[in-house]
Formats: C-alpha cells, structure tokens, sequence
C-alpha cells in the first residue's frame, strides 16, 4: 500500500512538473502573476508556471497591422466624406500593456477611431486630399503619445481613402476647372504685360532714331513681299503724305 502511495506521489510531481511547463516562442512575452499579484516577466524559451500558484499571460511583441473602419467626418469647411486609415504598432512594455487596460488591442483600436475623426475635423478638405503625410505624423504622435502608459508604440498611421459624395467630387471638379481658367487668364495678363513693355521700349529706341524706323519700315516690306496672298496691305509712312500733300512751286 505504501508503495501504491509513493507512486501516485511520483505520478502527481511528475504531472505537475509537465503541467508547469511552458514554451515561448522569441516573439514572446510570459506576464507572470503570483497568487493574484504581478511577480515579473518571462521569456522567451522554457518557462516554469506553478499551477495553482501562478498564472501567465502571454503577449505577442510583433507588430500589429489593423484597419481602422470608415469613419463619418465633417471637415473644418463642414464637408462630409468617410475616411479609413491603417495603424501599426507594437506592445514595448508587456507589463504595462496586460496591468494598465483590459484589452489593448480593443483600447488602441478604438483611440484611433476617435483620433482620426477629431484630427481630420480640425481641417479642410484640401488639406486632407493634399497633405495627407502631415495628417498622418499628427494622428500617429497623438496616438503615440496615449498608448506611452499602456506600453504601446504606434510607430506609422496612413490614411488609406478619403470617399467624397459624388455631388461633392463634381463640384470639387467645376473648381479645378474655374482655378485652371483663373491661371490661364493670369499668364495671359502677365504675357500682354511684358509684351507692352518690351513694345515701349522699342518705341522709345526707334523714336530716337528715324533711321532705324525707315529701316524697320523697309523690314516689314520685305517679309511681306514674300507673302503667297494675292493682296498685301501696308502703312505708308505720314511723312510720305505730308510731302505729297505739300503744293509745289508751280502750283504757286
């Protein structure tokens, strides 16, 4: 009977002994709790857990990719569009992340949610449609930033589609178009500007030298003369005009 005994006793350490074996991979953290309080964590490789006495919570230290769901804005110039992001992030402190939130994936995932609607709110819709990079460092340091207690890095945040309602793409559209005209008509004025300029200083060069204007006047027939139309049609100088309305000598 004794030795019945001794071998259940031999049994029972030996199934406690494998009970109380545990194997973590390197990615791996054992937060190890004693009789209800935090005593440390273990990890990675072999890992003795008394049943009974102890109890462990394993936390994954790789990074952690998540789509945060579309989300209703209303932007600063009180557009409505849907905006879906992506967040990256990884738990640094497995303590922290295990003692100060009950569930951190749940918590982080909706710190986001609520981020991104209260950052894109505070700006218009162009600069969420053209600077997206900078909306993205902002969302990421302020999620950063919440998540330092819970042992979480957010370590990049990108905005993934911003939907418009169609009414609102053809009116972004027509003022695409109105901005392109705007440009035109400015490089137009620009251009008539510099080539008055460019005029009066010739005017001014050619109005000192009333050679150079016969000579320009002699230019111009010449490139005309090579013209292939059948009528040609060029000023004649008022001083020819003058000279031929002047009454001669016999006249007189």
């Amino acid at each position: 009977m004794f030795e019945f005994g001794g071998l259940t006793v031999v049994f029972a350490l030996i199934a406690l002994l494998v009970a109380s074996v545990r194997i973590l991979r390197e990615y791996e953290r054992g937060v190890v709790f004693m009789l209800g309080r935090f005593w440390k964590v273990k990890g990675p490789g072999l890992v003795i857990v008394i049943p009974g006495l102890q109890q462990m919570v394993r936390v994954d230290l790789r990074t952690v990719v998540f789509d945060v769901p579309s989300q209703d804005v209303i932007s600063r110039d009180n557009v409505s569009v849907k905006v879906n992001a992506v967040v990256y992030f990884r738990v640094m402190d497995p303590a922290k992340a295990i003692l100060q939130v009950e569930d951190f994936l749940v918590a982080t995932s909706q710190l986001a949610q609520t981020t991104l609607r209260a950052v894109l709110g505070k700006h218009e819709l162009d600069d969420m449609l053209a600077e997206r990079e900078r909306l993205n460092q902002d969302v990421q340091q302020i999620l950063d930033a919440q998540t330092d207690a819970w042992g979480i890095k957010v370590s990049n945040v990108e905005i993934k589609h911003v939907d418009i309602d169609e009414s609102m793409v053809r009116a972004i559209a027509r003022q695409a178009e109105a901005e392109r005209e705007r440009r035109a008509k400015v490089i137009h004025a620009e251009g008539e500007l510099q080539a008055s300029e460019k005029l009066l200083a010739a005017a001014e060069v050619l109005a000192g030298r009333p050679q150079a204007m016969q000579l320009r006047y002699l230019q111009t027939l010449s490139s005309i003369a090579g013209d292939r139309s059948n009528t040609i049609v060029f000023p004649m100088p008022g001083e020819l005009m003058n000279l031929m309305m002047r009454p001669s000598p016999a006249d007189k």
